[in-house]
């Protein structure tokens, strides 16, 4: 009865005008709760001028987008260009975070900047969930004085690292698009130890001689989804190297550069594993090599269920190729027994022109072969003289329309091609594997 006097009481005040002075969450108040807080760094000092270090700018807004309980959208105004310092941007975050780039961030000009930090880090997000980084903006590396120093530029330079330009390393459901790379100092986009990645309408521009300037790079990441994605660099145009599976890449350009590579794997006697890898929809022009899978004699693992279909070739040395005899060193490398495992390979529709003769290299270790590899409707033609296959322990089948006639076997006995070297290489072949 007491109860039913106040809730009486109660409605009989609110009616007079009367406020109570406790009063219940409106619907309005909970709009505000779900509402995108907009941040843009210019509020926060930034200049944009190109020439003064924005880097607290940004350091301060991602601090206040990180700790914020709404999700927050952190703004990079087009027309304008932000000289940015190697940073840090450190998660967990309490919510969403959206970064916007509209115009453009920059990277110092002089490798000095980079005494007594890290310097294979300039933009470096860790540990943050639910990221988006989106808006159609540059990021610009300013490479050229990181590849002067180079020892692929310079015999005589020692060789060191360098930084790539965005990486996202323990990130999980994370989305980059429509966002363009200039020039890094080394890799553009890498996505390390991240799980649920999705990035699209992504371009990547470098010189063709530009050492180490790998387009996307995978590492120990798993359920990573590329597409619609352009790319012109001096090194791989995508890169998936150990412990990363479930990739899917669809819809790629690739001009200049090494093409898509799997690998190399197993450097410095290393385990590594990479499986379940769909390459559908690719084109690539002037490529040192097509698609390929690459492996460090002495590494121990595997690299399976692997498919690449659906890809145009036009003047691309090496289209297919498969080189478990893999040394990217100033030194000869040493002839080792132990292998990463290669079985469980597709190649399916793929045609164009090869640059070289060599149309298909299959050269698999002879101690660990390649097995169950797959060859269907395949067309490449050599732009001058004729096009061919080498394999030596590559085994599997193949169907539908085939040129060059493939090499592979499919019973006990391998088909092998020995041609006389003077290569201290184990390769019985005196190809040049790249």
């Amino acid at each position: 009865m007491l109860n039913r006097s106040i809730y009486l009481l109660l409605i009989i005040t609110i009616a007079k005008g009367f406020s109570p002075l406790i009063q219940l969450p409106t619907n309005e108040l909970y709009r505000n709760i779900s509402r995108t807080v907009v941040l843009c760094i210019d509020d926060f000092g930034a200049k944009g001028d190109g020439f003064t270090d924005d880097t607290k700018s940004l350091q301060d807004v991602w601090e206040v987008a990180c700790s914020s309980s709404s999700r927050a959208k952190i703004v990079i105004p087009s027309g304008k260009s932000y000289l940015v310092r190697p940073t840090d941007f450190a998660g967990p975050c309490l919510s969403k975070v959206t970064l916007r780039v509209s115009g453009f961030i920059v990277a110092p000009k002089s490798p000095a900047v980079w005494e007594g930090l890290d310097v294979r880090k300039w933009l470096y997000f860790h540990g943050v969930k639910h990221l988006k980084v989106e808006g159609g903006g540059i990021i610009n590396g300013v490479g050229k004085k990181w590849w002067e120093r180079s020892c692929k530029t310079n015999d005589s330079n020692p060789c060191t690292h360098a930084p790539t330009a965005l990486t996202f390393r323990r990130c999980w459901n994370l989305k980059v698009k429509n966002i363009t790379f200039f020039n890094s100092q080394r890799m553009h986009l890498a996505f390390i130890h991240c799980k649920h990645v999705a990035a699209s309408g992504i371009n990547i521009i470098a010189p063709a001689d530009s050492p180490n300037t790998d387009g996307i790079h995978i590492s120990a990441s798993t359920n990573v989804k590329l597409e619609n994605i352009a790319i012109r660099t001096g090194d791989d145009c995508i890169s998936i190297v150990s412990n990363s599976s479930r990739i899917r890449i669809k819809n790629v350009f690739c001009g200049a550069g090494h093409g898509i590579s799997i690998g190399g794997l197993g450097k410095n006697n290393s385990y590594a594993s990479v499986e379940d890898v769909v390459v559908n929809g690719a084109v690539l022009f002037d490529t040192e090599n097509g698609v390929r899978i690459k492996t460090w004699q002495g590494g121990r693992g595997f690299a399976r269920k692997i498919t690449f279909e659906n890809v145009w070739m036009n003047n691309v040395s090496n289209p297919i190729i498969i080189n478990q005899y893999y040394c990217d060193s100033p030194v000869t490398c040493t002839n080792q027994t132990s292998a990463v495992k290669i079985e469980n390979v597709s190649f399916s529709g793929i045609r164009g022109t090869s640059a070289t003769e060599d149309a298909i290299i299959l050269a698999c270790s002879d101690s660990y072969p390649c097995k169950r590899l797959y060859l269907k409707n395949i067309e490449l033609t050599a732009s001058s003289g004729t096009a061919k296959s080498f394999c030596w322990e590559a085994y599997g089948t193949s169907s539908g329309l085939l040129y060059p006639k493939p090499c592979i076997s499919s019973g006990d006995i391998i088909i092998r091609h020995l041609v006389k070297s003077n290569s201290t290489s184990s390769l019985p072949h005196d190809y040049a594997l790249f």
